[in-house]
């Protein structure tokens, strides 16, 4: 289900928290990684949590334009999916397991590729929320650059590269960033409480997604 036009202004971070919270509400108990019966990703919550991140991408602008449009195209491969069969691709694993089976992994445009990139991309945006809170007032390039370096970048072909660092040019301040993001009549105090909030339940929530990549060989995987 879409929110894109009702949602409130500057209401996405608040709506994550719901998702992720809902995430690990639905999630059964065992932490046991190399036993794949117990690990349970329910794909809805987590492609609401998806959409989430492409209306706050949306705010920092055109820069984010060719990372949005692949994070919009890899969660309608794995709606399509799930909803040809929701009893079965309910749950993300189901996913990677039947196609690690059919050796399709790693093939072509893959629901694995498309869960694969997800994750990075919420890889980026937990680094850009941490630095933003630990800095605010640091230049929104800079924020931007040092997050996608460490989440996205090692795993970009040389083109999305080069059009990554040409479009950082096109970046708000920080103090535009910040205001898009604010929630109405509530305070810079208010969006740092949330944002802390999103980033301790999206980190854990993360290595645990990055944990099951490399149960399925999928962690070092690149663009081509």
């Amino acid at each position: 289900m879409k929110r894109t036009r009702e949602m409130e202004k500057g209401s996405e971070i608040k709506s994550a928290i719901e998702e992720l919270s809902m995430l690990i509400e639905l999630k059964p108990t065992g932490d046991n990684l190399d036993r794949t019966a117990t690990v349970h990703i329910p794909t809805r919550p987590f492609l609401n949590v998806c959409n989430l991140v492409i209306q706050v991408l949306d705010k920092i602008g055109p820069t984010m334009a060719v990372l949005r449009q692949d994070i919009n195209q890899n969660i309608q491969r794995l709606e399509m999916l799930c909803n040809s069969d929701p009893s079965i691709y309910s749950n993300l694993v189901e996913i990677l397991k039947k196609e690690a089976d059919e050796g399709k992994a790693r093939k072509g445009a893959s629901c694995s590729k498309a869960f694969v990139w997800l994750a990075r991309s919420l890889d980026f945006t937990g680094a850009l929320f941490q630095r933003l809170v630990a800095d605010p007032g640091q230049k929104m390039e800079q924020l931007v650059e040092e997050s996608y370096s460490i989440t996205l970048k090692p795993w970009h072909g040389w083109i999305s590269t080069a059009a990554y660092k040409v479009s950082l040019k096109l970046l708000p301040d920080n103090k535009t960033f910040i205001d898009l993001l604010m929630p109405k009549d509530e305070t810079y105090d208010n969006l740092k409480e949330h944002m802390q909030t999103f980033i301790s339940l999206l980190v854990p929530f993360l290595e645990e997604i990055h944990s099951i990549l490399i149960l399925y060989g999928l962690d070092r995987l690149k663009s081509t």
